[in-house]
């Protein structure tokens, strides 16, 4: 079990090597990022609420969603096109999942 899951991760640092991207700051920027998606959604939907401006708040929140995968867009080198569609089907089923859940909460839907 152990040596199955050390050779994973060599695997993984193996390929952030060969592509220029450090999976532990991907990781940390990732996971960090989720608080303060959060907390931009959650002042978005309050402006939204009472009718003021929230562009601020969206924008805010939207930096936070696509975070790791700019830095993935500044760092990387070489990265695979099929990788870039995949992630742009996640973000913008991400995109979408959030926009939904803005909805429900402003009760649009």
């Amino acid at each position: 079990m152990i040596d199955t899951v050390r050779a994973a991760v060599d695997q993984v640092l193996a390929l952030g090597a060969r592509y220029g991207v450090d999976p532990f700051v991907f990781a940390a920027i990732y996971i960090g990022a989720i608080p303060f998606f959060i907390l931009f959604s959650g002042l978005a939907v309050r402006r939204l609420r009472t009718k003021r401006p929230a562009a601020l708040w969206i924008v805010a929140a939207g930096l936070c969603f696509v975070s790791a995968y700019l830095y993935l867009a500044v760092a990387g080198r070489g990265i695979p096109v099929w990788v870039w569609a995949l992630l742009a089907l996640l973000v913008g089923y991400g995109a979408w999942s959030a926009v939904r859940s803005a909805q429900r909460k402003l009760g649009n839907r």
